[in-house]
This record gives structure tokens, C-alpha cells and sequence, in this order.
């Protein structure tokens, strides 16, 4: 695991070498055991290392073919690098490592850009070709890994790497905000456009890889999930899962350091726990809480079955609080989903004993685990109501005050392309346009960011529709990037093995009633995981990583907090801050519960404090 930066074509007075290390120095973090620069005259690449798999310094990077005329940075795992090495041995390729890292390179000599389709793991990676005078880069299949890129620079350039901030290092870069993407964050909790909160900055989609030659950029795509139901019996599929999770298991343990597991009180990690069999598991919840908000005793209980030591945190409010501006800082760009931060102090607690961390990211979205997969035994009841009167229903109560009855009766008369937008949905698309300035409501339309996504399922049913629309957009977008975040701010390894290709194209063929069944969500995975669990972890319902922010905004010390935030020149350039502490006002009055509102803003702001006015 690993971080890398980059750049082509400058054409501005700079000694490259010390520019690349100051690009380098600002990810540290996510490779602190050495580092290693390759420039020539049109390109320039920076690696950090972290450790993991063949310890020798002959498995650094940058990393060369034989002849030297290819040179490659990547960060991830190949997890089946050790057959792939075999047949390029066969067909005559010279490593001079044990690393996973080389069968990329000498597998781009063999098979061109076709090596994609050989690959098993979590990867970004970029490759110069000097012959060809070609840069590759390419993204995993879910985007576990990320990579962004950019040519907003002064002199046409082309940056990219692991992170946006070491884009701040490169004199040719332009930092400006990125005005088009707040209004949709604010919805979606997370930067779901292509391009980022910096302008002109873009993430390359999981699933693509980029050819880029002389200022030219050539995207395409090499993977996709694809849901095609194949009729079987539960036992066969069960049977099924057992094999292809146990594989991918083990081949995700591959480490030459010390690998645990993250633990909380669910099916998904617990089921990973007890497969893997750790020396350690790591959980964290929240001091002065129990129940939904601190789920550790349960991770211990499934320890001491399991006979695995386990650590465990609990994090107080002032932490969370005082290190929020480091968390988003690490994050890149503005991401309010709660469970951030406490993943921040989950990561931080496994460092100082493991390198590597597997944790059950991917089964909610590939295996149908989600809440709103499912449909409530009253909006059942009422879909027996033909759709055109619902229809009818629906548009009449979306003029009513907003209240439970009248989003019960919208929502039941409309088709699933215009109510399900992933598993974040915070403002209101109408009440995110009411607290914006002008100058910010220019941004696409939710509407706009779900129809492409859902285009390339037309005809599948509800629950393969919001499985997909989950896999495009909430899963990269959210979940894995604060995944590999907040994992390599600590420096360790975060691997999830429910988001392998095998496991994948297993989950792909599930009937939707062995998805989400009557009498459970992850109807096929719960079945197979109690052969090595307790009935009651394999049937707990989902919990999430909540986190009491509701309570702490209505404390007088937080209230305070936001408040300053909120009435800021900051703020006053972006919001209308009356409306604002409308919001906040009500919240810590105890009249309605606003906090995700709240804190989504609240986020924003305290990211741009730290990208554009502190710095």
C-alpha cells in the first residue's frame, strides 16, 4: 500500500526533483518506510512506500522492465500476483522481486492494457512507456484505490496522483473551488461528480484507464458490474458464497507484516473476523453512549468466541470535534458522512499494532444489505393501490408541509429512478437551493447525477436498480474513499475482501429474493455466514457506524461551535446564514432533529477553512 504523484509535459522553469518531493512529502503518511523519484524529460514521478508484501529494497518503486524503457508506480495489492508471476516467467519475463508490484509492469509487456482483465485485487497505478511515449494509468474495478488527475495548470501540464493535496506543492497548479459541486454535496453527503471541489480536478472512474500522450487524454472503460440473475436453489448459492468468500479470504491475508481485522457488532465484519481468524480486532464506539452508538462490548463478546484478542476505544465528543479539520484535511475534499470519524480513530487504534486491516466494506451493495433495498410491510400494503392513483397521490401531497405522512404517500407514488439517489440523502434538493447564494446553485441537478447510472440497468428490477446506482456512486464516492482516507492517515493497509471480482460475478447471478428476502436483507450471505457464526450475528439487522451527533448539537458548548462557523465570512459567502441558523436554532431548541443538515454544512466549512483559507 502506497501513495504516488506525478506530472508530464511542464513547461515552466522548476527544479523537478525537489518539486516532486515536496509533492511527496504532503502523503507521507500513506508511505512512510522510503520513498523514490524517476524524472526525464517529460515525465516526473514521486512514490511513497509502505511496506507490505517482500520487505527488500528491491521492491521499491518506481519499478522498470528489464530494458528499463517502461517505469511503473502503484499503490494496492495484486492478490493473485503469485500465478500471474508464474506464467510471465513461462513466457520468458525476468523479475527481480517478490513483490506483487512487478507482475503489473511485465504484465503491460505481455498484454498491453489487456492486463486489467488479469488482475485480482485493489489498484491505481500509472506506467510511463518511453518507447511509446504513453502514459497508462488505470483504476481499479470498484475504485477501492483512488486516483485523480488534472491539466489545470498554467502551462498545460498534467498532474495526478493518490491525493489532490499534493497537487498544492506543484507551482503550474491552479487551485480554484470548484463551484458546481457544493449544491449536489449537499445532498449526497460526498463529492459525486467526476470533477472534484477543485476545478478542473477529476477522479478517473473505478472500472477505467486513461492513455495519455502529449497533452491528449484517452479515457475508457475495462470493467463493470453486471447483475444477471441465474436460477439456483439457496443451498447451491450458499455453498457457493462459503467457497468464494473463504478464497478471497485468504487470498486478502497475503501480508509479510501483521494483519488484523476492524470488528463491530455486524454480519459483515464479523463474518470476515471469523474466516480470517486474526490475532487481533480493533472497535470503537463513543463514551458516554450505548446501545446504537457504541457497539464494542458486542465486538468483544465475538472475540472472546472467536478466541481473538480484541482493542477497543471510546471516543468522546471534544476529540471528535478537535480533529475534524484533520480528518477532512486527509480526506481531500468535504465528505460528511458521521462514520468518518470514528473509522479515524478505529484506524489510528489498529496502528499501533497491525499494518493490516480487513474489514467487510462491499457486502451491503454487491449482496443487497441495505434498509432501503427492502420495502416496508405498510408501503406494500399501500402499493396494492393501482400506480396511477398513487401517482396522482404523490404529486398532490409533495405541495403539503413535509411531515411522515405526506413523504410516505410521495414516495409511494414514485418510481424508484426518482426517489432513490444511494444510501445518503441529507438536504432536499429545494431546501439545499434555499440556503445557497446564487452564485452556487448553478450545480447539476440530482436528477442530472442518477439518470446516466440508472440508464445502464433500464429494464432490471427496484433492487438491482439501487444495488447499481449504490455501486456507481455511494460505494466509490463514500465508503471506499474514506476507507483508504482514513486507513492511510494512520499508515496501515485497509483490505475488503467482499469486493473481489470472483466474489462479484458470485453475487451478480443471486435470484433478488436470495438478496433481499421477506424475513431479512442479505438473505443468501446471513445463511452461509452461520457456519462460522452465532445465529445471532449472522440475523443482526444493519447498524452502521452511527455517531450521536443530534446529542451533541444540542449541548451548549457544540451549539456555540457551529454557530461561530455559521455566521463566519465564510459561510456568509456561500449561505444565506439566517437560514442556516434556522436550522440550528430549532435543532438545539429539541423541536426537530436537523443534524445532518447541519453537519453536512458544518463539513463543508470546515474543509474550506483548511484548503483555501488557512493555507
Amino acid at each position: 500500500m502506497c501513495g504516488f504523484v506525478g506530472f508530464a509535459d511542464s513547461r515552466i522553469e522548476m527544479d523537478h526533483e525537489s518539486v516532486i518531493q515536496a509533492m511527496m512529502d504532503t502523503i507521507i503518511h500513506r508511505g512512510p518506510d522510503s520513498g523514490g523519484i524517476y524524472s526525464d524529460e517529460q515525465v516526473t514521478f514521486g512514490f511513497r512506500r509502505l511496506k507490505i508484501i517482500d520487505m527488500s529494497e528491491v521492491a521499491s518503486q518506481p519499478m522498470y522492465n528489464e530494458d528499463q524503457s517502461c517505469v511503473l508506480i502503484f499503490n494496492g495489492e495484486i492478490y493473485n500476483y503469485q500465478e500471474l508471476r508464474e506464467d510471465l516467467i513461462a513466457k520468458g519475463h525476468t523479475f527481480v522481486s517478490h513483490t506483487d508490484s512487478e507482475v503489473i509492469i511485465h504484465g503491460y509487456e505481455e498484454y498491453g492494457v489487456s492486463v486489467l482483465h488479469k488482475l485480482r485485487g485493489m489498484f491505481a497505478f500509472a506506467i510511463w512507456d518511453a518507447n511509446k511515449e504513453t502514459m497508462f494509468l488505470a483504476r481499479d474495478f470498484f475504485g477501492i484505490k483512488p486516483l485523480y488527475y488534472t491539466q489545470n495548470t498554467i502551462d498545460g501540464s498534467f498532474l495526478f496522483g493518490s491525493e489532490i493535496k499534493s497537487f498544492l506543492k506543484q507551482p503550474a497548479f491552479r487551485k480554484e473551488l470548484n463551484k458546481d459541486a457544493l449544491k449536489p454535496y449537499l445532498t449526497f453527503q460526498y463529492s459525486v461528480l467526476d470533477e472534484t471541489f477543485f476545478k478542473g480536478v477529476y477522479k478517473l472512474k473505478p472500472g477505467h484507464y486513461m492513455l495519455y500522450q502529449k497533452g491528449k487524454l484517452e479515457i475508457n472503460p475495462y470493467w463493470d458490474a453486471s447483475f444477471n440473475e441465474e436460477e439456483n436453489s439457496l443451498a447451491h448459492y450458499v455453498e457457493q458464497i462459503k467457497n468464494t468468500v473463504k478464497e478471497s479470504v485468504d487470498y486478502h491475508q497475503i501480508s509479510d507484516v501483521k494483519v488484523g481485522s476492524f470488528l463491530s457488532g455486524g454480519i459483515d465484519s464479523s463474518y470476515i473476523t471469523a474466516l480470517l481468524k486474526p490475532n487481533k480486532t480493533f472497535s470503537v464506539g463513543f463514551k458516554d453512549y450505548e446501545g446504537n452508538f457504541n457497539e464494542t462490548d458486542l465486538a468483544k463478546d465475538l472475540s472472546d468466541i472467536l478466541q481473538i484478542e480484541n482493542h477497543k476505544k471510546l471516543i468522546s465528543a471534544d476529540e471528535c470535534f478537535e480533529l475534524l479539520p484533520t480528518i477532512q484535511y486527509h480526506m481531500d475534499e468535504p465528505q460528511s458522512n458521521p462514520s468518518s470519524v470514528p473509522l479515524y480513530f478505529l484506524a489510528e487504534l489498529a496502528s499501533k499494532h497491525v499494518t493490516v486491516v480487513l474489514s467487510g466494506e462491499g457486502a451491503d451493495e454487491i449482496f443487497g444489505g441495505y434498509d432501503w433495498y427492502d420495502t416496508t410491510p405498510a408501503m406494500k400494503k399501500y402499493k396494492k393501490i393501482p400506480f396511477v392513483v398513487r401517482r396522482s397521490l404523490s404529486l398532490l401531497s409533495g405541495n403539503l408541509p413535509k411531515n411522515r405522512f405526506s413523504s410516505f404517500v410521495v414516495k409511494g407514488g414514485q418510481r424508484v429512478e426518482e426517489r432513490f439517489i444511494g444510501q445518503a440523502k441529507v438536504f432536499d434538493e429545494a431546501d439545499a437551493l434555499a440556503v445557497l447564494k446564487d452564485d452556487y446553485q448553478a450545480g447539476p441537478s440530482v436528477q442530472s447525477i442518477t439518470a446516466g447510472v440508472y440508464e445502464q440497468v433500464r429494464g432490471k428490477d427496484d433492487v438491482t436498480k439501487m444495488q447499481y446506482v449504490d455501486l456507481k456512486l455511494w460505494l466509490p464516492g463514500d465508503i471506499l474513499l474514506k476507507a483508504d482516507k482514513m486507513s492511510l492517515a494512520h499508515s496501515i493497509e485497509l483490505r475488503v475482501p467482499f469486493l473481489d471480482k470472483m466474489v462479484m460475478d458470485l453475487a451478480s447471478k443471486l435470484p433478488t429474493g436470495l438478496r433481499v428476502h421477506p424475513s431479512n436483507t442479505k438473505y443468501a450471505l446471513r445463511t452461509a455466514a452461520k457456519e462460522v457464526l452465532p445465529e445471532e450475528w449472522a440475523n443482526r439487522p444493519k447498524v452502521g457506524f452511527p455517531v450521536p451527533i443530534r446529542h451533541w448539537l444540542r449541548e451548549e458548548k457544540y451549539y456555540k461551535l457551529v454557530k461561530d462557523m455559521f455566521q463566519s465570512n465564510a459561510s456568509k459567502q456561500f449561505f444565506h446564514t439566517d437560514e442556516l441558523m434556522k436550522y440550528l436554532d430549532i435543532h438545539y431548541s429539541g423541536k426537530q432533529n436537523h443534524a445532518r443538515y447541519i453537519w453536512t454544512v458544518y463539513v463543508f466549512l470546515v474543509w474550506y477553512k483548511r484548503f483555501f483559507e488557512e493555507q
